[in-house]
């Protein structure tokens, strides 16, 4: 067992629920969870293959494996860079006193062999068992039952460039409540039928053609969640507006566990459909403009199409453009079958 063959024999979009659960428990960031849901992978893997003599069947779950398992920082290595510009092995040696430290590993040195054994700890344990992804429908945004819920969730996509989560929720909820005071034609969650919480949200505003020269300046100007923004430039025109030709994709987020292939081909038709119903109040629109923040969305955005507003060399984020009627002539299979595991 080599750690090249562990993408093939565990494969990405099962590591990926394993990561996003981990994240969601709040005891690792993204990166580590990555680092440790491969290494604990790739020991099982190992364990089996000694015992079987032969490469191993494909991994469909995670089990604790038994004891210590040898692992150099070689191996470790390519398992954390192996999709990325290769780090060293004293990094990958880092990471490991760093999960370690964190009581998800335990960790044995003679001298010569460096061996590792994923400890059996609660938040291990209750990834084990796999829930499935209850059933989801498209709904309309209900600004009396949603508006907090979905503020958690632009909260948690923004939380790169969020100082203050708890004002951020607060004054995103308001907003998302004054949106839907003016236009909550264009605004949808993804909600799931049993609880009836939203698990997404796509909020589309239509803007005045006065307010169209901000997505051509400072993306700040549209961070509607910052504690030193004193009102939205971002005007809400009215129905009927034939000046309006810009929308204002203010947020297009599918919770983590629930952005499987299906659901993300499921919301880019809805959207779709919803983009023809605004497109009935406002016949000139012709221009999507949003605002790319994380390296995920970022990818995502260019696989449906998106470009940068300024073709300068600069940090994330900044605006993005895609046409309308690109957006409407969108293949979801197409975009969800190039999108890396989420």
């Amino acid at each position: 067992m080599t750690p090249g063959l562990l993408d093939t024999l565990f494969p990405p979009n099962i590591q990926q629920d394993y990561i996003a659960t981990l994240q969601r428990q709040g005891r690792l960031t993204r990166r580590r969870a990555e680092c440790f849901v491969r290494l604990w992978g790739y020991l099982l893997l190992k364990t089996q293959a000694e015992q079987l003599r032969s490469q191993p069947p494909v991994l469909q779950e995670l089990l604790i494996p038994p004891g210590f398992i040898s692992c150099s920082h070689r191996e470790a290595s390519e398992l954390f860079y192996a999709q990325e510009e290769r780090g060293s092995d004293r990094a990958a040696g880092l990471m490991i006193d760093r999960l370690v430290a964190l009581r998800f590993l335990d960790k044995n040195y003679d001298g010569q062999t460096l061996s590792l054994q994923v400890r059996p700890i609660p938040e291990l344990l209750s990834l084990l068992v796999v829930e499935p992804i209850p059933e989801l429908h498209v709904d309309a945004f209900n600004p009396r039952t949603d508006a907090v819920l979905v503020a958690q969730l632009i909260t948690q996509a923004y939380q790169d460039l969020i100082k203050h989560p708890g004002k951020a929720t607060f004054r995103i909820s308001r907003n998302l409540r004054t949106w839907a005071s003016h236009y909550s034609k264009g605004m949808r969650v993804l909600r799931r039928a049993d609880t009836l919480n939203p698990v997404g949200a796509v909020v589309l505003s239509p803007v005045l053609s006065e307010s169209e020269q901000y997505f051509f300046q400072s993306p700040s100007l549209g961070y509607f969640w910052a504690d030193d923004c004193e009102g939205d430039l971002l005007k809400i025109a009215k129905p009927g507006d034939l000046t309006c030709t810009a929308l204002y994709m203010r947020a297009w987020i599918v919770d983590t566990p629930y952005a499987t292939p299906t659901v993300l081909d499921q919301f880019i038709q809805e959207t779709q459909r919803l983009l023809g119903q605004l497109q009935e109040d406002f016949p000139s629109l012709c221009d999507i403009y949003a605002t790319t923040i994380q390296p995920n969305q970022a990818s995502f955005q260019k696989l449906m199409g998106f470009e940068r507003v300024l073709q300068i060399s600069q940090p994330t984020p900044t605006w993005t453009y895609i046409s309308f009627d690109r957006y409407l002539a969108l293949d979801p299979q197409k975009i969800t079958e190039g999108l890396p595991p989420v």
